[in-house]
């Protein structure tokens, strides 16, 4: 917010970083500062740009020292999974590519966000509904939720109707950043018409969080039945009810288009499409089923 600083940063003379300013605004047709006595402000048409001309530069500056160190073949791969993914299904396919392919490097990033990460990244599986962006976009596969327990939470409530299940029990909340608390139950309790209050209980940043909860302690979860097939396989989790809900959400796998050409990506991302494509049925959900237990 100081052409004297920017001037300073860029090595050129603070007129000259006036000048360049100035005829970048001349070519957009906007002003991209607002001048006033107490420093620059950007307008909005330079709070559109700023964030695009930064990527621009970083992915330069990127690019320019893989060249300059002359390290062409193992330039490291940015990857953004979701947590509660990362933990539950993604680490084999992590383990298995690099068994595979040794000389790529990957750093692998997570964070609890909704949508894109905010970090500039090379690839990110994201936890969204579906939209539109810049990017490419692949799906991996679509969430199926219903509500999960210990054995001994469903067995102490064994014959009761699901609305008079969630009543007596302590509901357990995943937050989605900039949602409200209760989004995912009030969602599902919509769906299936219950007429249940759904803001009260525990909140959790994660699913992965909110399941080992399920699991040691009491309370229902509102969880991915597929992501936690394992779980209800062993025992370790029960689906009472057998009352699945979609919720709009699913996994997708987002791609800078103009990095498709790169030899590591494109590996990556084939990488990644087959192995969630191998229990991907024809509607986007994963394939394989998880046993029905009621109460």
């Amino acid at each position: 917010m100081s052409f004297t600083a920017g001037a300073q940063a860029l090595t050129v003379s603070q007129s000259a970083m006036s000048r360049h300013v100035s005829s970048l605004e001349d070519l957009i047709g906007r002003p991209l500062f607002e001048r006033g006595p107490s420093g620059l402000k950007l307008t909005p048409a330079g709070s559109i740009l700023l964030p695009v001309v930064s990527k621009c530069l970083d992915r330069m500056e990127q690019s320019i020292n893989t060249i300059r160190n002359k390290d062409l073949e193992s330039r490291p791969l940015r990857l953004h999974i979701p947590p509660s993914l990362l933990y539950q299904n993604a680490l084999p396919l992590i383990r298995d590519f690099h068994q595979e392919h040794p000389e790529i490097r990957i750093d692998v990033t997570t964070s609890n966000v909704t949508g894109a990460p905010r970090d500039d990244v090379d690839m990110a599986i994201v936890f969204d509904r579906p939209n539109v962006d810049d990017k490419v976009a692949d799906l991996l596969w679509m969430v199926r939720v219903a509500p999960l327990c210990s054995p001994e939470t469903a067995a102490a409530h064994q014959g009761k109707t699901l609305e008079q299940f969630l009543g007596d029990n302590e509901l357990l909340h995943v937050k989605l950043e900039g949602e409200p608390r209760g989004l995912l139950w009030s969602s599902y309790a919509k769906q299936q018409r219950l007429a249940i209050e759904t803001n009260d209980g525990l909140a959790f940043d994660t699913s992965f969080s909110a399941v080992r909860y399920a699991i040691g302690a009491s309370g229902v979860v509102l969880a991915d039945i597929d992501m936690f097939a394992d779980e209800i396989t062993s025992g370790q989790l029960v689906m009472p009810y057998d009352r699945v809900s979609a919720d709009g959400f699913g996994y997708y796998l987002k791609t800078h288009a103009e990095d498709l050409g790169d030899p590591a990506i494109y590996l990556l991302r084939d990488w990644i499409i087959r192995h969630f494509s191998r229990g991907m049925a024809s509607d986007g959900t994963p394939s394989h089923m998880v046993p029905e237990m009621r109460a």
